[in-house]
């Protein structure tokens, strides 16, 4: 019955602590602000793969309309 008693102590003692960790409030420090940055980088590049099969289109069309409009003005 002793051992159970000190078991649970010990376990209150931690779970205490556990929540004490989870509800410090400091600022955020520099691994926070990379894995943000990651985040940002990864979904810019996931748009420009999604988006990669539509620019060949776009960049020949802006180039058709600056040639016709040098050829034109020739």
């Amino acid at each position: 019955m002793k051992y159970i008693v000190m078991l649970q102590n010990k376990v209150d003692m931690l779970k205490a602590k556990a929540l004490g960790t989870l509800t410090k409030k400091e600022g955020q420090n520099t691994v926070e602000y990379v894995l943000m940055l990651v985040v940002v980088v990864g979904i810019a590049l996931g748009v420009g793969a999604a988006v990669k099969s539509f620019m060949p289109e776009v960049y020949e069309n802006v180039k058709q309309k600056i040639l016709g409009g040098v050829n034109s003005a020739a």
